[in-house]
C-alpha cells in the first residue's frame, strides 16, 4: 500500500494544526486582555484569498499557503495606538505571549491523556509479549502475542529487563517459559540464536507490560505527568549539549522533510498494525495486539517542542519578547520600541536563515531519527 498521500495529508493536518491551536491561544488571550485583533489569518501570511467573516473587529481571512494561522494585533510594533497591543500593559502583553506556547502544551496533556485512556496504565509487575515476528524461533515454538510470562527456565518473571537477560544468557540453548494464556498456563520450549540480529532480538518477540484501564485522574495526571517531563528535557537539552552528555548529531535540528519523515513512518505502522488486528479478528487465530499509536504520539512530542521552542528567550520568538518586557516590570522604565522591533526584525531574518539551512540539509545529509 501506497502511504506517501496519506501521510503528506496528516502531515499537513497535523502541522497545522497545532499552528492554528498557537496562535489562537494568542488570539482569546488577546481578547481577554482587551485588545483588538485585526486580522486571524488561516494559513500562513501571504496572498489572502478570501475574507470568511468579521467579528467585532476581526476579519477571519483565508491565505495561499495552507499551514497554520496568524494573529495580527492592533499596534503590535507601536505603543502609541490606543487599545493595540503595543499599548497594553506589559503583564497583558506577557500573557498573550505566553497563551500561544501554553496551548500547544495544553493539546500535548489532551493527547497523552487520550493516549493513556486509550492503551491503559501499565502493571509493571508482570511482563507481557507485545509482538512476535514471523518466521522466528518464538513463532516456531507457539509463542503468541497477549501472553504473560510466568517464568523462564524455572525463573520467575517480574520485570521486563530480567526477562532478557535471561534469554541472553541462553543463546543457542532450549529455554523452557511458562505463560499465562488467558488465564490458563501453557509451558512452551523455544531456543534464542544468537544468528539472529539484535534488531530481530534472539527470539524474535517485543515485551512490554500488561495494563489495566486508566481512571479519568490517572489520564489526566498521566498526560499532564509526560508532558511536564519531555517539556524538562528540552529545556535541558542545550545544558546537556554544553555538559556532553548528549552528542551533537543526537540533537540536530529537523526541518519540513524530517518532520515529513517521522509522520510517513508513523502513518505506516498505525496503519499496518490495523491491518494485522484485522486480519486477526476476521481468522479468529490468535490474541490480535493493540494497534500502535505513532501518529497521535509524534501529535504529542511536536506539540511539546513547538511550545517549549517558542518560550526559549530566542529575539523574534515568544520568549525573546518576554525577555524585552522584564525590564518594563523589574526597572519601570521600557525598552525602546524601535530597538525592540529592530533586533526581533534581524532575529527573525536570522531564523528564517536557518530554517532554510535545516531544511537544506534534510536533503543533503539527511538526519537518521529517532522514530517513535
Amino acid at each position: 500500500m501506497e502511504f506517501g498521500f496519506l501521510s503528506l495529508v496528516v502531515f499537513f493536518l497535523a502541522l497545522g494544526g497545532m499552528i492554528f491551536v498557537h496562535e489562537l491561544g494568542h488570539f482569546i488571550a488577546a481578547r481577554w486582555a482587551g485588545i483588538e485583533v485585526e486580522e486571524f489569518g488561516f494559513g500562513l501570511p501571504s496572498y489572502k484569498i478570501a475574507t470568511l467573516f468579521t467579528w467585532k473587529g476581526t476579519e477571519f481571512t483565508i491565505h495561499a499557503l495552507p499551514l497554520g494561522g496568524f494573529v495580527r494585533p492592533k499596534g503590535e510594533n507601536d505603543p502609541n495606538v490606543p487599545g493595540g497591543y503595543g499599548a497594553a500593559s506589559p503583564w497583558k502583553r506577557i500573557g498573550v505571549l505566553v497563551a500561544g506556547p501554553l496551548m500547544n502544551l495544553i493539546t500535548a496533556v489532551i493527547v497523552f491523556s487520550i493516549l493513556i485512556a486509550y492503551e491503559g496504565v501499565p502493571n509493571s509487575t508482570s511482563v507481557k509479549i507485545e509482538s512476535v515476528a514471523d518466521a522466528s524461533p518464538a513463532q516456531e515454538a507457539g509463542i503468541e502475542a497477549g501472553d504473560i510470562i510466568v517464568s523462564i527456565n524455572g525463573q520467575e518473571v517480574t520485570d521486563i529487563q530480567p526477562a532478557i537477560d535471561i534469554i541472553r544468557a541462553n543463546l543457542d540453548t532450549p529455554v523452557e517459559m511458562v505463560f499465562d494464556r488467558n488465564g490458563e498456563l501453557v509451558t512452551v520450549t523455544a531456543m534464542p540464536l544468537s544468528s539472529r540480529t539484535p534488531q530481530q532480538g534472539a527470539l524474535g518477540i517485543g515485551l512490554t507490560y500488561p495494563t489495566r484501564p486508566a481512571t479519568f485522574i490517572e489520564s489526566i495526571s498521566g498526560g499532564a505527568t509526560v508532558t511536564a517531563i519531555q517539556a524538562a528535557t528540552l529545556v535541558y537539552l542545550p545544558v546537556a549539549l554544553i555538559q556532553g552528555l548528549i552528542a551533537p548529531d543526537q540533537a540536530r535540528l529537523v526541518g519540513f522533510k524530517g518532520i515529513y519523515d517521522m509522520f510517513n513512518f508513523s502513518v505506516q505502522e498505525d496503519v499496518t498494525s490495523r491491518q494485522e488486528v484485522a486480519a486477526v479478528q476476521a481468522t479468529g487465530a490468535g490474541t490480535a495486539p493493540k494497534p500502535t499509536n505513532y501518529v497521535l504520539s509524534l501529535v504529542g512530542l511536536l506539540s511539546i517542542s513547538l511550545g517549549v521552542f517558542n518560550l526559549f528567550p530566542i529575539p523574534a520568538l515568544d520568549g525573546g519578547r518576554i525577555l524585552f518586557t522584564l525590564p518594563e516590570i523589574l526597572f519601570r522604565k521600557r525598552i525602546p520600541t524601535e530597538y525592540e522591533n529592530m533586533v526581533n526584525g534581524i532575529a527573525m531574518l536570522l531564523l528564517i536563515g536557518l530554517m532554510l539551512f535545516v531544511n537544506v540539509m534534510d536533503f543533503v545529509n539527511p538526519a537518521q531519527l529517532p522514530l517513535p
